[in-house]
């Protein structure tokens, strides 16, 4: 009985490492979208409220 329940211990770990992977993915995809809002916060005057919807977005990403 033992060695059956050391059997199923490498896929729980795979399980959750594969879960693990799958949430950590979406900073990956927001990054583009993060990436730009740095660059239109540069912009002297207007660059914090035309990069507000940008943060929004990048947040609902999240």
């Amino acid at each position: 009985m033992n060695c059956r329940s050391r059997s199923g211990r490498p896929m729980a770990v795979l399980l959750i490492l594969a879960a693990a992977a799958g949430l950590s993915g979406c900073g990956l995809v927001a990054l583009p979208v993060r990436t730009t809002s740095a660059v239109v916060k540069v912009v002297p005057v207007a660059g914090h409220v035309a990069a507000a919807p940008l943060d929004a977005t990048a947040d609902a990403i999240d």
